[in-house]
């Protein structure tokens, strides 16, 4: 049977005032909307308890097995108001079903998609006086849907109880700087994730192992860190929250093939259809850290950019390591921009949505 997840309204909502005060500056991941997704599942009763409530702390069990085994998985979604008011959904099918294959290698229960839709549905309903006009730039409400073990126990086995839940955030620009070019710091050090490991699964255990690499490349003055294989061909992987491009003299994008090791990115899937329609190619290949840096250094990649959904798409101005800088053409990006607005604008419903990816909420 189908969740529905009804409304429980929030008897103390946030004032009018309140969200408007928000919503002029929202930063990220700052402020939380006045309601909360949840559902719970049990061994043999599968899933139940679904509502739309108040948002909220959770009374949790210091033997709650989540604390022990990090068994949890996320997402990571937006919403977008249009110029007429409807609030929209961009490619959830696919954030649903990035949770169903995250939450196989995790061990935890299958959510069905369409019970998944249904929650972020709902809550940016309840919520939709939080999801910011499109006035606002490039404001939007992100959506967090995750799943953990809810179960107390101290034993090394899948839990027989979870909880779900999505919480909603109004958020501007992931970068402080906006939309230009960052630094990206490179690593051979410290690795993500291994073949065989969670890499293709949205778990917290790969961005806590990220933070060390991360706040290295801050010292550098980089805003995010590209892995290198610390062992075998040397290749490119991702960023520690995003996937990665080089952009090639002749116009065609390079981005690492999906081998185990890497997120199935939304926006990573969207800029390659994107960047095909408008008559790019794109090659899907292991993409050697030697290649880029010498790529760069010999002209070969004129532009390089990272994606992911909280950044949508930001150009990347320089990529620095132990052995050196490698800068890519001043004013370079024609590419990278080019594909930026064809996905926002969309997004927002600025262009006709020929794929088919947008779904009104309301």
């Amino acid at each position: 049977m189908s969740l529905s997840f009804p409304l429980q309204p929030n008897p103390l909502p946030a004032s009018d005032a309140r969200v408007a005060e928000v919503l002029a500056h929202p930063g990220f991941g700052t402020y939380f909307t006045d309601h909360m997704a949840v559902a719970t599942w049990t061994k043999g009763q599968g899933w139940q308890d679904d509502s739309i409530k108040p948002y909220g702390p959770f009374s949790m069990d210091p033997a709650s097995a989540v604390f022990h085994y990090a068994q949890e998985i996320f997402e990571g979604m937006k919403a977008y108001r249009h110029a007429d008011g409807s609030v929209w959904l961009f490619r959830p099918e696919k954030n649903a079903e990035r949770f169903v294959h995250s939450a196989a290698r995790l061990m935890l229960p299958e959510l069905p998609v369409e019970d998944f839709l249904t929650a972020c549905r709902e809550l940016v309903k309840a919520d939709v006086r939080w999801v910011p006009n499109p006035e606002g730039g490039e404001q939007s409400l992100y959506l967090r849907p995750f799943m953990m073990a809810f179960e107390n126990f101290l034993g090394v086995r899948a839990a027989e109880r979870a909880l779900f839940c999505v919480i909603a955030s109004p958020v501007g620009t992931y970068f402080a700087e906006g939309v230009r070019p960052i630094n990206i710091w490179m690593t051979d050090e410290y690795s993500r994730a291994g073949q065989g490991g969670t890499g293709s699964a949205k778990c917290g255990g790969n961005y806590a192992s990220s933070l060390i690499a991360q706040y290295e490349g801050y010292q550098q003055g980089c805003s995010q860190v590209l892995f290198i294989q610390p062992a075998g061909e040397h290749d490119v992987e991702e960023l520690g929250g995003m996937n990665v491009f080089a952009v090639s003299e002749g116009g065609a994008l390079v981005t690492p093939a999906l081998d185990g090791t890497i997120l199935h990115g939304v926006t990573r899937d969207s800029i390659i259809t994107v960047a095909r329609s408008l008559g790019l190619a794109v090659e899907e290949r292991p993409l050697g850290a030697s290649e880029l840096r010498d790529g760069i250094t010999s002209g070969e990649f004129v532009e390089a950019f990272c994606c992911g959904t909280a950044a949508v798409i930001s150009p990347i101005g320089a990529f620095k390591s132990k052995a050196g800088e490698y800068a890519l053409p001043p004013g370079s990006g024609a590419i990278t921009m080019q594909i930026r607005e064809a996905i926002t604008d969309i997004q927002f419903g600025r262009a006709e949505d020929t794929f088919g990816w947008m779904h009104r909420v309301c």
